[in-house]
């Protein structure tokens, strides 16, 4: 296995959250702003924990919102690094909805973020090295 494939491995990031009432929009399921904030973080997480680098989001790829995740369940974001590039990663977020008291797992929002390795005045620098 490569240097950088074992980095990816263990860069992977799992966090859990419940979904509380008041993280959801009138129809009680999780606010799509909050989502995208979770994956945000989780993202630059994953590719700080990856590049161990000030890292910042500079975009946002597509992302589908798959399923509802209503209050009362528990999400799972699973941030893995797709793609490395000379300054810059991919991290694709996957949310996980989980049913609290069943064996339901469901995969409910899946998108990408890149990320870019900065230094000090903001501006780019190589990932690896």
């Amino acid at each position: 296995m490569s240097d950088i494939e074992t980095r990816i491995q263990q860069s992977q990031t799992k966090i859990f959250k419940a979904v509380f009432p008041n993280t959801t929009n009138h129809y009680h399921t999780l606010f799509g702003g909050t989502a995208m904030s979770l994956m945000d973080e989780v993202a630059f997480i994953t590719a700080t924990r990856f590049s161990k680098k000030r890292m910042v989001t500079v975009s946002t790829g597509k992302i589908d919102f798959t399923k509802p995740i209503p209050a009362g369940t528990i999400i799972e974001l699973v941030g893995t690094v797709v793609r490395v590039g000379r300054t810059s990663l991919d991290v694709e977020i996957q949310v996980i909805v989980e049913e609290m008291y069943a064996e339901k797992r469901d995969k409910a929002i899946v998108g990408l973020f890149t990320m870019v390795a900065v230094d000090d005045e903001r501006k780019p620098i190589p990932l690896l090295g």
